[in-house]
Parts: C-alpha cells; sequence; structure tokens
C-alpha cells in the first residue's frame, strides 16, 4: 500500500511517517506536501492508495484537495485527519469523498490500526485492477 501524507505542520508530517515506517514493509510512504497546490499535482503524478490529508493549509485547504482527487480514476482511499472536527466539516468531507474522518487530537492513535485495516483491501484492488 503506497501512502502520501499532506499536513502543513511539518511535525505531524514526521510523525505520521514514522508510523508508516513502523508498520509493515508493504505499507510505504511514497511522499508529502505541506500545501494544497503541491498535494494535488503529487497525488495525481504519484497515484498512491491512500491519502491523509489535513484540512487547514495554505493554497487552498484540505477540502479542495479532497474534491479535486476524488475526481482521478482510480482514486485514492483519504482518511481526513483534523484539528478541526467539528460537524460542518465532517458532512463537507463526506460529501466530497472522504473515506475516514479523523480528530488528531484523539484519533491519532488509530492511524496505525486502520492502515494494517486496509493495506489489505489496498492490496485486492491493485490485483484486480491490472
Amino acid at each position: 500500500m503506497r501512502v502520501f501524507i499532506v499536513d502543513d505542520s511539518a511535525y505531524v508530517r514526521q510523525r505520521l511517517a514514522t508510523v508508516v515506517s513502523e508498520l509493515s514493509d508493504a505499507i510505504e510512504l511514497i511522499g508529502q506536501a505541506e500545501d494544497a497546490p503541491r498535494a494535488v499535482e503529487a497525488i495525481r503524478r504519484l497515484k498512491p492508495d491512500l491519502v491523509i490529508l489535513d484540512l487547514q493549509m495554505p493554497g487552498g485547504g484540505g477540502i479542495r484537495v479532497l474534491r479535486e482527487i476524488k475526481q482521478d480514476t482510480p482514486a485514492p482511499i483519504v482518511l481526513i485527519l483534523t484539528n478541526y472536527p467539528y460537524p460542518q466539516y465532517r458532512t463537507q468531507c463526506q460529501k466530497a469523498g472522504a473515506d475516514f474522518f479523523f480528530d488528531k487530537s484523539m484519533d491519532f492513535d488509530r492511524v496505525p490500526e486502520l492502515l494494517q485495516q486496509l493495506h489489505p483491501v489496498c492490496r485486492t484492488n491493485a490485483d484486480n485492477s491490472g
């Protein structure tokens, strides 16, 4: 499973990179971005299986990134990981195609478990697509 991280905080990106590196060798961090324009470009170029996406960042924000990348075929699985877990954001993200919505302060520790659960799903999808 190929993972891409989008967050304007270098600290959060590093923490997530560490989480990914400590998991199975079959889960690989393929890139990171700190703003919306770089995120969209890199995601379209690298075609990750999973994007971990923050909502608040320079250059347009995570909801814009989410809407754009969910138009791609195949679209990546998207985990929103935010400090703004308000119902209105959750609703907007669900409408835009987010697969998961986690609160950074409450759910960060759930990320490794989710990646482990998703890995077989991503592998099956990759095997069936080619």
